[in-house]
């Protein structure tokens, strides 16, 4: 019988971060050191990327490419791209380190997953440098891993297929078919659909909603409506088969891709 062998997570947003706020700060906050003012809603446009290849599409907006340009009295180089990321990382860490609680209900449903017999993978765009101390406070929380893809490690990051192809080396798990990526950001999923899985978009626990989990909760059952519908449009647009609103929606979710998968279902990209 044709089963589910593996699920790969992302980390800010989907595991960890509830609205992926850790990176953002870090980001107005390095651009500024520059001269440079921009926006959490401009920080937040390339999210899921690696962070030197974030940085370089933040500086392709026109109106901060402008900025840039009359502050430096030039366009954003490679160097340009490269001093700020030198001066983001350190910013990043401690940032990450201070929103790295878990999402409530992802360590129930890595436990469940597992005891269903499904290995746990993870990417991320964040550095190896980053999640060394993210790690750690996600293991006291019950959110552990078997692989880890961080950004910079294969030749090509986010959008490409190869943070996944290294997990299904890591993990041992083929084919494509039978594994499910779970990811907060558009470009995350579009990962998961150029390496031929099945994808699971998280809307209100992610990048795309940007809200903590108490400014979530403050929110009239409308607007929370409006920016689920929002998020789930924005990840729709790169193929996510399905939607829910954060990690503890999963389960059943998956219990769906197993029926599919057992009468001969392939994870095809979905019809706009």
């Amino acid at each position: 019988m044709t089963k589910l062998v593996a699920a790969v997570f992302d980390w800010a947003g989907t595991l960890v971060d509830f609205g992926s706020r850790a990176p953002m700060g870090a980001f107005v906050e390095v651009f500024r050191r520059f001269g440079v003012e921009i926006s959490i809603q401009e920080a937040r446009a390339p999210m899921g990327r690696a962070k030197r290849d974030h940085i370089a599409t933040i500086l392709t907006q026109p109106r901060i490419a402008e900025l840039w340009q009359q502050q430096h009295d030039k366009m954003a180089d490679d160097a340009a791209i490269d001093a700020i990321y030198d001066m983001f990382i350190p910013l990043n860490t401690k940032s990450a380190i201070a929103h790295s609680d878990a999402i409530p209900g992802a360590a129930a449903t890595l436990a469940a997953l597992r005891e269903q017999g499904l290995k746990i993978g993870s990417t991320t765009g964040y550095t190896r440098a980053i999640m060394e101390g993210v790690l750690p406070l996600a293991r006291k929380q019950g959110i552990t891993v078997d692989n880890l893809v961080c950004a910079g490690e294969t030749p090509a990051g986010r959008p490409s297929p190869l943070n996944m192809y290294q997990t299904f080396l890591d993990l041992d798990v083929w084919p494509a078919a039978q594994i499910v990526k779970i990811d907060d950001t558009p470009v995350g999923i579009a990962e998961g659909i150029n390496a031929g899985c099945w994808t699971v978009g998280v809307t209100l626990s992610g990048n795309e909603t940007g809200l903590s989990l108490e400014e979530l909760s403050t929110l009239p059952p409308a607007q929370t409506d409006a920016l689920r519908a929002q998020a789930g449009k924005n990840l729709r647009a790169e193929g996510a088969h399905y939607l829910i609103d954060s990690v503890a929606d999963l389960l059943p979710v998956m219990d769906d891709i197993s029926h599919r998968l057992a009468t001969g279902e392939q994870p095809n990209r979905p019809v706009a």
